[in-house]
């Protein structure tokens, strides 16, 4: 039994910052993550972190864009504290040494990408979220902060609707034990491991999502799922949006500029906000303008070789290593490929959700500030401010909290029925997760991504719950204790199964058309009948997710039609 202040689920930049604000706030803290904390998703992050820096720019214009950029369903309290707070953290962030590129006059260095009305994205070259994991890790260091690496949690303990703490696996042990805390921060990431082709992580499989969910607290606009324009259609690796924003050029093989010349996006072009850009390169390929794999190309041969190598030098490097192309020669194959969830747990801007003690950030939640499309460079952005403001509330509240509150005893009786869960699963004779887990990331890629029918989103619903059934009889072959893939990869099948379902529901019963949630059927978007959050709530092992909706938060910016 392990007992703390305030535990942090998570190791990407969104937890590591909720970790040291809770620590500067007086906390006992702890972190613990499935992965070593530099091994984490936010390393991938390549393009920058939004911020009104400069005295051109103002705050309020990036929260108007960011508005604009979700199509009118991101809430608009949250999005105005975001961009209010984001110089701030920015200029935080360089103070704890984060290494920023510079312009001539030594500031720190901006450019656009989609969807910005001004070059408000700071960067550190092509690595930025690299630099950023590995600045707030030095700071956990720095501070003494205590890390639990290469742990698997299993539950959240939730009573009378408090959380008590987590249930967890020592990977390098295999032994379960108890995690019990004041408050409990969730910031365990994306999901992108539901679908066949995604920039994610493997390690991205929506564990926190579906523990959260399934412990009653809802997921909150899970049908906008965001896919990015330009990945390696080999592997899925991203190719970072700052191609673009430095002036990459999208052709088809007509050798047509298709984003002017079709008309997509006839003022932005590729720099549009990445579900025009992803659309547009669909239409392409389908309407046969396309290259081999069903991709586009992406142009930076007029860059020259030194440009690329100062701004883009991870994308010289993947493109070579992973595709066979040298950018400073030819084009680069690009396609649409899953990238970032913009709902997730619902929470406030403090972190909270509706279970006393347990907070939600980073990807994993939805404070609901990228609505249904994500711009690029706000992701960094919201990992850092509301992973301050969620490590803030939950020191606080866990300095006020009664120590009798929290139950010891009930996350121990937990683990024990965790250990009872584990064992029967490596002792059954059943199917392997291995058949059931590439048949729902197929059928999810191919009827629930970025175009959707009501048929396809059905067929898809009806795979989804046969491999449900199917998964009550899984059982794990390999029967060691250390570092056994074979059972982490089973445990987190049931987070796939329902993040896929909750995805496909949710994205049924919106008909109509906004941001990244695009339906053949109902083209239109429909602010009479949807300007509103799906909020999806646990029903039951063999039920479908129950659906209620919420209001949208508006505030100054009255929805109109979204041009670029």
């Amino acid at each position: 039994m392990h007992k703390h202040d305030v535990l942090i689920v998570g190791a990407g930049g969104a937890g590591l910052r909720a970790a040291v604000a809770a620590h500067e706030a007086g906390a006992d803290v702890a972190i613990v993550s499935k992965l070593h904390p530099v091994r984490s998703h936010t390393g991938a992050a390549e393009g920058g972190i939004n911020a009104a820096l400069k005295d051109e720019d103002d705050w309020h214009d990036h929260a108007y864009d960011t508005v604009k950029g979700s199509d009118y369903i991101g809430d608009q309290e949250p999005i105005n504290i975001m961009t209010r707070e984001a110089p701030n953290e920015v200029i935080n962030l360089e103070n704890m040494g984060m290494a920023f590129s510079r312009e001539e006059d030594k500031r720190v260095a901006q450019r656009p990408f989609g969807g910005l009305s001004f070059p408000r994205t700071t960067y550190a070259s092509d690595k930025t979220g690299h630099m950023l994991l590995h600045t707030m890790y030095e700071q956990v260091l720095k501070r003494g902060i205590t890390v639990y690496d290469e742990w698997y949690v299993t539950d959240l303990v939730v009573e009378n609707g408090r959380a008590h703490g987590v249930t967890a696996i020592d990977l390098q042990t295999g032994r379960v034990d108890s995690f019990a805390a004041n408050a409990t921060i969730f910031a365990t990431g994306g999901m992108g491991q539901v679908y066949e082709h995604t920039t994610n992580a493997v390690a991205n499989t929506g564990d926190g999502l579906s523990i959260a969910y399934r412990a009653g607290v809802p997921m909150e606009d899970m049908e906008f799922i965001q896919f990015h324009p330009t990945t390696l259609p080999s592997t899925g690796i991203l190719i970072t949006e700052a191609c673009r924003g430095e002036g990459g050029i999208l052709y088809n093989n007509e050798g047509e500029r298709f984003m002017y010349e079709r008309g997509y996006a006839p003022n932005a072009g590729e720099l549009a906000s990445r579900d025009v850009v992803s659309r547009a390169e669909l239409i392409e390929v389908q309407e046969g303008r396309g290259f081999e794999q069903g991709t586009v190309h992406l142009d930076l041969t007029h860059f020259g070789e030194e440009k690329i190598e100062e701004r883009l030098a991870q994308i010289l490097e993947l493109a070579r290593d992973f595709e066979g192309v040298d950018p400073v020669e030819e084009p680069i194959p690009v396609k649409p490929g899953q990238h970032y969830t913009m709902g997730g747990i619902a929470c406030d801007a403090d972190g909270k959700t509706n279970v006393e003690g347990f907070y939600a950030v980073g990807e994993a939640a939805c404070v609901s500030v990228h609505g249904a499309n994500r711009l690029g460079g706000n992701a960094l952005l919201e990992l850092v401010v509301f992973g301050k403001r969620a490590g803030e509330h939950a020191a606080k509240a866990s300095a006020g909290s009664s120590s009798a509150s929290v139950s010891p005893s009930k996350v121990e009786v937990r683990a024990e029925e965790e250990r009872e869960r584990i064992e029967e699963l490596m002792s059954g004779t059943g199917v392997h997760q291995s058949e059931i887990r590439e048949e729902v990331q197929e059928i999810m890629t191919e009827k629930v991504g970025v175009f959707r029918t009501e048929e396809g989103l059905k067929e898809a619903r009806e795979a989804i719950q046969d491999a449900k059934r199917r998964y009550e009889d899984v059982t794990v072959k390999d029967s060691s204790s250390t570092f056994n893939t074979d059972l982490t990869q089973t445990l987190e099948l049931r987070s796939i199964l329902d993040v896929a379902e909750v995805i496909t529901e949710s994205a049924l019963a919106r008909t109509e058309s906004r941001g990244a949630h695009s339906r053949d059927d109902y083209t239109e978007r429909n602010d009479d009948d949807w300007l509103k959050h799906t909020m999806a709530h646990y029903a039951g092992e063999n039920e479908y997710p129950r659906l209620e909706y919420d209001d949208v938060i508006i505030e100054e910016y009255e929805p109109k039609e979204r041009s670029y």
